[in-house]
């Protein structure tokens, strides 16, 4: 089956389609792995460990609108301008330089981006996402995904908005088994 050329900008126009067009398949999308290869060929982790399979599978279902499991140029786009969003804040409040943030770190981090959580919400955070009480940047990267689409899901069922939103089981189920 012939595909139709991957859509997006031609070599030379944004900097980023060489780092999609590189891995990207046949069909112009690229999945977990495609995007786990172009991560760390691009060097976005620095000097942190590459990005598992598991969190670049949960950044791609975060913007992944028509449930493919592969995401095209402009959500890679996206993604690329949230990852270095979160990158910039772990570096500024991993304050110890560490390569790692503490639950008090995870605390500013989370609320620099505007989550009011209780302690009980960040002690659950630290317990699903650290090793030995610390946090990778791999692990926060799939946190912050996390937060992001739990939050949207949440946004658009509290109509009210008073910090209240009702569920249907299979819908609750839906959003938390998508990411």
């Amino acid at each position: 089956m012939a595909y139709p050329p991957p859509a997006g900008p031609p070599m030379g126009v944004d900097p980023l389609w060489g780092f999609f067009s590189a891995v990207a398949g046949a069909d112009g999308q690229i999945d977990a792995e495609e995007l786990q290869r172009c991560l760390t060929s691009s060097g976005f982790s620095g000097s942190y460990q590459p990005f598992s399979k598991e969190t670049c599978r949960v950044m791609i279902a975060m913007l992944d609108r028509d449930y493919s499991g592969k995401m095209g140029f402009n959500e890679f786009k996206e993604l690329w301008g949230a990852l270095n969003q979160w990158r910039d804040t772990f570096y500024r409040f991993d304050s110890d330089r560490s390569g790692n943030i503490d639950a008090r770190e995870l605390q500013q981090t989370l609320t620099a981006f505007g989550y009011n959580l209780s302690p009980q919400a960040i002690g659950a955070i630290v317990r699903h996402f650290a090793t030995d009480g610390k946090i990778v940047f791999d692990s926060f990267v799939a946190c912050c995904v996390r937060l992001r689409v739990l939050t949207t899901s949440f946004q658009q069922r509290d109509t009210m908005r008073n910090g209240s939103a009702t569920f249907r089981y299979d819908d609750f189920i839906q959003v938390v088994m998508g990411i």
